[in-house]
């Protein structure tokens, strides 16, 4: 492997063990907090889960901007 494509390699496996683990952690937290005011598992209503899309793509275009300069 050359060293030009070396660094886009560790920045993709950071990458995606960063988004595992956070995903891992948001997963536990919803379930917890589920299990503790509701007893069972979450009542996500389709509007809910639109706002979380809508910031999880914020989220992933400041992060691509990081890369402009």
């Amino acid at each position: 492997m050359n060293t030009t494509n070396n660094w886009k390699t560790k920045f993709l496996l950071v990458g995606t063990a960063i988004g595992a683990i956070v995903g891992l952690g948001t997963a536990y937290l919803l379930t917890r907090t589920a299990e503790e005011t509701e007893g069972g598992p979450p009542k996500i209503t389709t509007t809910d889960a639109l706002k979380v899309g809508v910031s999880v793509i914020g989220v992933a275009r400041g992060i691509a901007a990081l890369g402009k300069r």
